[in-house]
């Protein structure tokens, strides 16, 4: 029987201990944890925003660490991705298949932004360079970054991108997984549900096999 190549890396088991349904959930509340944590920050920041507000002199730069548009932007997309979280988390638990998606284009979104990052650091190594003499003076650990040679830096970075992108594609296939699983289940909850409802009724002529003669057909019955 032809399967299609799908099939091949659809599994029912998650981190080879727990069901890709508890592996979604377990996502889906940290996501919501972490979003939480931030978007407590932002809020803090806007209420007192001297103590987050780092000034051009500070940075050893021509810009600010973070003006009030780009904390309400910030805060939008807090509040965005607790909802989304929240989605995956209840559609997860209650088995709707459908609350599910907007995580899983999240994480599509996510994983394509890590790929380009990649694909920019591979083709132009140099902006690496560029970027960390933009980090302020006491940016931690600045100058020992600087002194390693570029092209060892441009191979340790991808190693930890491609690691980064390796363990985000595997969160991609458990929620992809679960998905698939919770829509089979109530696709093959409804097929049941017709099944043991359906009304069969039998109907003239009814031959006798073993008489060889027509008989008075039974009365209709409704299969179980």
């Amino acid at each position: 029987m032809l399967s299609s190549p799908w099939a091949r890396f659809y599994s029912n088991s998650c981190c080879l201990c727990c069901h890709v349904r508890t592996g979604t959930i377990i996502l889906g509340v940290w996501y919501l944890i972490i979003n939480s944590v931030v978007l407590l920050i932002l809020l803090s920041a806007l209420t007192d925003p001297d103590q987050y507000h780092l000034t051009s002199a500070e940075l050893g730069g021509e810009f600010e660490f973070m003006d009030d548009a780009n904390m309400c932007i910030a805060t939008a997309i807090s509040l965005l991705m607790i909802l989304i979280c929240a989605m995956a988390t209840y559609g997860a638990y209650k088995q709707h298949a459908a609350w599910i998606i907007p995580f899983f284009c999240y994480q599509i979104f996510d994983f394509a932004l890590n790929t380009l990052v990649a694909i920019s650091v591979l083709v132009y190594p140099s902006t690496i360079q560029d970027y960390l003499r933009q980090l302020p003076n006491n940016f931690p650990y600045k100058e020992e970054i600087m002194s390693v040679n570029p092209t060892c830096l441009v191979v340790i970075i991808l190693l930890f991108i491609s690691i980064i992108l390796a363990f985000k594609g595997y969160l991609i296939s458990c929620v992809w997984n679960c998905y698939r699983y919770i829509n089979s289940r109530n696709n093959s909850d409804v097929l049941v549900y017709i099944t043991t409802n359906d009304t069969a009724v039998l109907l003239p002529p009814y031959d006798d096999p073993a008489n060889g003669a027509a008989k008075d057909p039974p009365p209709p019955y409704v299969s179980a």
